[in-house]
């Protein structure tokens, strides 16, 4: 309970840092059977609050999605919720470029090598759409 105090877990992130504190296999899957049947623990909520808090420091849903998936998140929850239209990932793309690179798109091959590496590691696939 200590742990979801603090933030939402996936089930695996919870049952990996039981495990981890010493917790046997068995007796940490039944608390958290108990833990999703009160409605206390829920990997759609992880998977939102998640991609929520994320996408607002900047990151894009290639980037978001790898690392949902080694949070143990099942891929077609992550799919939904990277589908939502409630995120403009074009705009979200346009404006993490824009803060790092204010001056815009450069001109010379290096640097604009250097800006789609930037925005590949972010999680974007390519410059913005403008």
């Amino acid at each position: 309970m200590d742990l979801l105090a603090r933030r939402e877990h996936s089930r695996t992130e919870l049952s990996r840092k039981l495990r981890q504190r010493g917790a046997p296999s068995d007796m940490a899957e039944s608390e958290l059977d108990k833990l999703e049947e009160d409605g206390l623990l829920s990997d759609e909520r992880f998977c939102e609050a998640y991609v929520h808090a994320r996408s607002q420091r900047g990151y894009g849903p290639v980037r978001l999605r790898e690392e949902l998936r080694q949070r143990g998140v099942a891929d077609a929850l992550i799919g939904a919720t990277l589908g939502d239209p409630a995120y403009d990932w074009n705009e979200l793309a346009r404006q993490a470029f824009a803060k790092r690179f204010p001056e815009g798109c450069a001109h010379e091959m290096s640097e604009r090598a250097k800006q789609q590496r930037f925005m590949q590691y972010r999680g974007f696939a390519g410059f913005p759409d403008d």
